[in-house]
């Protein structure tokens, strides 16, 4: 199975040892499973030689597309910029850090028939530390119940989404909490939603930003808000 056109994009901040990896498996792939395609790569103010490494790879591919924030707007505006940006009929995107596999692609594009609008994984097993699992489930748990989300798991950027979604909902966070709002106004305008199992990974190089005492304030603050 082909999708007519696929914009694919990975949000990035200081990825620049995953990025190239990332790409190279996207030019692989995308020609078996799209007909047209486009990769988008958000550089979302990194710091680290990220910028660099895109201005080079750029160069050697007219169908990659780098956006750049100048500083670090947030996980939500990469994501904002990224869908966007895209101009096919299908969107994908995961993040640039390389914890998913991106050749798993394919089995989101097999349960995109006509009727589904979103094909979102869920992780099989969660390879991070126990902290972070721990609090992972927790807030899961307290989203899903707050919000009334039906999916298995909120937080899996791991996503394929027809691009005619867009035009009827709008996102406005800049936070982590773009994930709740993407999946809470998806569900409410009667989209539907498909689900898949995707496998995780360690990461390999990097840090994350999200587990540390702001990040994690704003966006449960962005979810209250959206919330109420």
């Amino acid at each position: 199975m082909k999708l007519s056109s696929l914009s694919v994009f990975f949000p990035a901040f200081n990825d620049e040892k995953t990025i190239p990896v990332l790409i190279k498996k996207a030019c692989i792939l995308l020609p078996k499973i799209a007909n047209n395609f486009e990769i988008i790569i958000v550089n979302d103010g990194s710091k680290d030689g990220t910028e660099a490494v895109l201005k080079r790879l750029e160069e050697k591919m007219p169908y990659l597309r780098v956006v750049t924030h100048k500083v670090n707007k947030g996980y939500g505006a990469a994501l904002k910029s990224g869908f966007r940006t895209a101009k096919k009929n299908f969107v994908f995107y995961t993040d640039g850090d390389g914890q998913y596999d991106f050749n798993e692609l394919k089995n989101l594009v097999v349960k995109m028939k006509n009727g589904v609008d979103m094909v979102n994984g869920y992780k099989i097993n969660r390879a991070d530390s126990v902290f972070r699992i721990v609090c992972g489930e927790l807030y899961s748990k307290f989203i899903k119940l707050i919000f009334g989300l039906k999916i298995k798991d909120v937080d899996c950027d791991f996503r394929l989404i027809r691009k005619k979604v867009f035009k009827k909902i709008k996102l406005k966070k800049n936070s982590g909490a773009i994930c709740v709002e993407l999946i809470k106004k998806i569900q409410d305008a009667g989209f539907k939603i498909v689900e898949v199992p995707v496998h995780h990974y360690p990461r390999l190089s990097g840090r994350s930003t999200f587990f540390n005492p702001i990040s994690i304030l704003k966006t449960f603050i962005d979810d209250l808000s959206l919330f109420w």
